[in-house]
């Protein structure tokens, strides 16, 4: 029989849609499985989340023909400064500062709120003949051979195609019955997410500053406005959710200070407990982990989306490139390329973001100032600047041809 797609994807967020609409770009087909209602995904009004997407991501989404339809919503992140300090202290005097002046690729990375990015996502699907999306509707079940691959959803239907893409989050239900181990850790950490209005014009500054509880990131947004990743301790996290707008507007604003003048909360308040998650391996015969599925981090960076679209990248890459050769693209032999192409530098990335996280989360008197010299050093080096410019921007390692603006 006819299989209904070349590749079955399972998850309808961000990873699975980039995901479908690279294969299409390559020629091949798929189904789109998502549990979410499309007016869900795609709702309009603003709720406060947004992404930095990394300059070489952005190349990746210019490929896909989306970044025309985002770049009128994007900020660019010109500046990043890193601090150390206190709750109610002046920061260190010891401070790292990346100006984009000094790199050849403009800003290092584009914040870009999640609405825009999911419309714009839907709207892509809807218009590629290759994708048949399908929501809402789970996924309650799989099934790989030697001559195929199924999914099973919500609604009793059974889907078949030459393999599967599990972009189903952090607790991936496919990589579960797969037999695919997860190494796992729990920070002890919360991270709070919201939106902030402000009088003073940010410039294009994005501030990364590390507090004993967990690092606060303040990320420009267009119109005066900034996204803020607050990390706290579980028990201050409940209590600062809780409280009214007034009162949690203060207590932000002891953290956040006054340099750019008057504030006001805008949008939703968010939070969600902070892990650690690897897979051990991406890869089963005609089964593939992408994004969450494969790799969770901690958001200290900003880096959990642009990992996503590098898995992507190389992916479709890997799979085109087999189709195009008359490969079996289910085969472990295929599959295996992927993973050894992403699996070291996404393991690299979350255990680089986990060392940072515990060398700067916590009063230590002793680990204090010797981190603050160390900020100290790296800004006086300009080799040392440029190395964590580039990673920044998402230029290091070898990148898939679609992140060096290459189509597939």
């Amino acid at each position: 029989m006819k299989p209904d797609a070349d590749v079955l994807i399972a998850g309808g967020g961000l990873a699975g849609c980039l995901m479908a609409l690279a294969l299409a770009r390559g020629g091949l087909s798929s189904v789109l499985c998502d549990s979410l209602p499309a007016e869900t995904r795609g709702a309009r009004s603003f709720d406060g989340r947004a992404y930095a997407i990394a300059a070489s991501c952005t190349r990746l989404l210019d490929g896909l023909g989306l970044w025309e339809r985002l770049q009128t919503f994007a900020e660019p992140m010109r500046d990043i400064v890193v601090s150390d300090g206190r709750i109610g202290a002046a920061p260190s005097p010891f401070f790292l500062h990346f100006d984009h002046r000094e790199g050849d690729s403009g800003p290092f990375a584009w914040m870009v709120e999640d609405r825009h990015l999911r419309r714009a996502l839907l709207d892509a699907v809807a218009d590629a003949p290759l994708i048949d999306h399908r929501a809402p509707v789970r996924v309650t079940d799989h099934e790989t051979t030697a001559a195929g691959a199924s999914l099973t959803l919500s609604d009793g239907t059974r889907l078949t195609g030459r393999m599967i893409i599990a972009c189903d989050g952090r607790r991936s239900a496919i990589a579960a019955r797969a037999g695919i181990r997860h190494m796992r850790r729990d920070y002890g950490q919360t991270g709070l997410v919201c939106a902030v209005a402000h009088d003073r014009p940010h410039e294009g500054v994005a501030h990364e500053y590390f507090l004993p509880a967990g690092p606060f990131a303040i990320l420009p947004l267009p119109h005066n406005r900034v996204s803020l990743v607050w990390t706290e301790t579980p028990a201050n996290a409940r209590r600062i959710i809780g409280l009214g707008d007034a009162d949690f507007h203060d207590e932000l604003r002891t953290r956040f200070g006054d340099f750019l003048g008057e504030t006001r909360l805008e949008g939703q308040r968010y939070s969600y407990p902070l892990t650690l998650s690897l897979a051990e391996d991406y890869v089963r015969p005609r089964l593939a982990l992408l994004g969450d599925a494969a790799h969770g981090i901690h958001p200290l960076a900003g880096q959990g989306l642009n990992l996503a679209l590098k898995d992507v990248a190389a992916l479709a890459e890997v799979l085109v490139d087999g189709a195009r050769l008359g490969e079996d693209i289910g085969s472990l032999l295929t599959l295996e390329r992927y993973q050894s192409w992403r699996r070291f530098d996404a393991t690299a990335v979350a255990l680089a973001c986990d060392g940072l996280n515990r060398l700067f989360s916590n009063d230590n008197p002793l680990l204090r100032p010797l981190r603050d010299i160390g900020l100290g050093l790296v800004g006086r080096l300009p080799a040392a600047r440029r190395f964590f410019m580039r990673e920044a921007a998402g230029s290091m390692g070898e990148l898939p041809r679609l992140m060096r603006g290459r189509p597939l």
